[in-house]
């Protein structure tokens, strides 16, 4: 097996660091990815349903659009807390 000599390095100081050996660093960081890769492959797919209705078919979603969006629920914020003080 061949590792890149400046990732075998990182991988030393990092055992030195945290008192083990270099075989025992290896095996976690092996076990960590086929672990990882096995969890990505079982996880159900998601999907993510919008309920805002002015997210609406055909429009773009430019930063101005998106910040427009931030700033409209800002002020709706804004609005209830004032709304909810006064009560």
């Amino acid at each position: 097996m061949r590792i890149d000599e400046t990732l075998l390095n990182e991988a030393k100081a990092y055992a030195a660091r945290n008192g083990r050996s270099l075989n025992s660093v290896m095996e976690d960081a092996l076990r960590q990815l086929l672990h990882r890769s096995t969890e990505v492959a079982e996880r159900p797919r998601v999907e993510l349903v919008t309920t805002d209705t002015r997210l609406k078919p055909g429009i773009e979603l430019t930063p101005e659009f998106i910040y427009s969006l931030f700033e409209h629920d800002e002020i709706e914020t804004s609005l209830q807390v004032r709304a909810d003080a006064a009560q």
